[in-house]
């Protein structure tokens, strides 16, 4: 490899790394927030749930004057809905998004990076075209 290509690939992993670290913080902050959140609204919603469904009312009345009755079922399970429509999760894998796409280019090049950003170059494949 030139000198050229050899300081070219230190910065892009350089650069890489420095992407990937970046997101770590924010990342860590967020999983341990969205648990607490999920936790919470997943309990609220399973309990309310079954208060609601035990409730001898919800099947004589509406659907929308039951969930009427019931405002924590209703709260927490439109919270759920709305968290994950947000795509809430996918602030807790970020890193990993970005070096899996990272790794799929990257295979083109017969390379890889690991999930810190460091990149792996892959012995070449030889061709034995023996007939």
């Amino acid at each position: 490899m030139e000198p050229s290509a050899c300081e070219d690939l230190k910065a892009f992993e350089r650069r890489l790394t420095e992407v990937v670290s970046s997101y770590r913080p924010s990342t860590f902050r967020w999983r341990k927030l969205l648990a607490v959140v999920l936790s919470a609204m997943s309990m609220c919603t399973a309990i309310s749930a079954w208060y609601w469904l035990r409730d001898p009312r919800t099947t004589v009345v509406p659907l929308t004057e039951s969930l009427w009755i019931h405002p924590i079922f209703t709260v927490a399970t439109l919270t759920l809905i709305v968290l994950f429509i947000l795509g809430i999760q996918k602030l807790v894998i970020a890193p990993q998004i970005i070096t899996s796409r990272t790794r799929t280019v990257l295979g083109d090049f017969n390379m890889s990076c690991d999930d810190t950003g460091k990149l792996i170059l892959k012995p070449r494949q030889s061709n034995n075209n023996s007939t």
